[in-house]
């Protein structure tokens, strides 16, 4: 249970870190497959990079001295690297791949919020298509959206 809850916290910095990125690239371009494309693309090596940092910091338990330290550092090494390869860099952009536009869709009231108040993960500057509530049939249907 202590492997859990710690991996859980270090694969939600990963999540998120990853995700912001694809974010950014969706609100820039209003295109999922680019998005999706780029954000593993340009976070891969930090993320990776992290991963390497930590299962070196965790490998110094697998070589204790009490087995249930060595236990935890074995455990949380292959949790680590599952979660780095198999999980940031394989299941979380084919997923995003095959739920296409349907990743920026928001439910009717939180949409109403971040259109009153206008809030957006970007700075303005970028187009903000993705704050509509229906998952368009045409990739480019919201290319004059303002959004807000």
């Amino acid at each position: 249970m202590l492997i859990l809850a710690v991996l859980f916290g270090l694969s939600t910095d990963y999540e998120v870190f990853l995700l912001s990125r694809v974010r950014e690239e969706w609100d820039r371009t209003g295109d999922n497959t680019t998005a999706v494309a780029t954000g593993p693309q340009r976070t891969g090596a930090i993320i990776t990079s992290a991963a390497l940092l930590l299962i070196v910091v965790v490998g110094g338990f697998a070589t204790g001295g009490i087995s249930f330290i060595k236990m935890i550092g074995i455990g949380m090494i292959i949790a680590l690297v599952v979660d780095a390869t198999i999980v940031r860099a394989l299941l979380v952009p084919a997923t995003m791949r095959l739920l296409g536009r349907a990743n920026w869709w928001l439910p009717g009231p939180l949409l109403r919020v971040f259109r009153r108040f206008g809030i957006r993960e970007s700075d303005g500057s970028y187009r903000t298509a993705s704050l509509t509530n229906t998952i368009p049939s045409r990739p480019d249907s919201m290319a004059g959206s303002s959004g807000a």
